[in-house]
């Protein structure tokens, strides 16, 4: 007797991406300008509780924005401005 197939999955056995909901939009209220090493309230809200720097797939950044919020990260910590 033939095995049952789904008819609605590809041959890799994952579902199509046409049912799934959206990722949201993040809601950015600050421009690139703002990411700076100098800017150290707005720069703790992206590092956890030991220091690691949250993803783009929790911050909901664009990539241009992660990639300076990272470096910004990343100088402060080296002008001991951050832990």
């Amino acid at each position: 007797m033939p095995r049952k197939t789904h008819k609605d999955k590809d041959k890799h056995g994952q579902r199509p991406m046409e049912n799934r909901a959206p990722r949201p939009k993040p809601k950015i209220d600050f421009t690139a300008d703002a990411l700076d090493f100098k800017n150290t309230n707005l720069l703790r809200q992206y590092v956890t509780d030991q220091g690691r720097i949250l993803p783009r797939k929790y911050t909901g950044m664009p990539a241009h924005y992660q990639r300076r919020l990272t470096t910004a990260i990343k100088r402060a910590r080296q002008m001991l401005l951050m832990k």
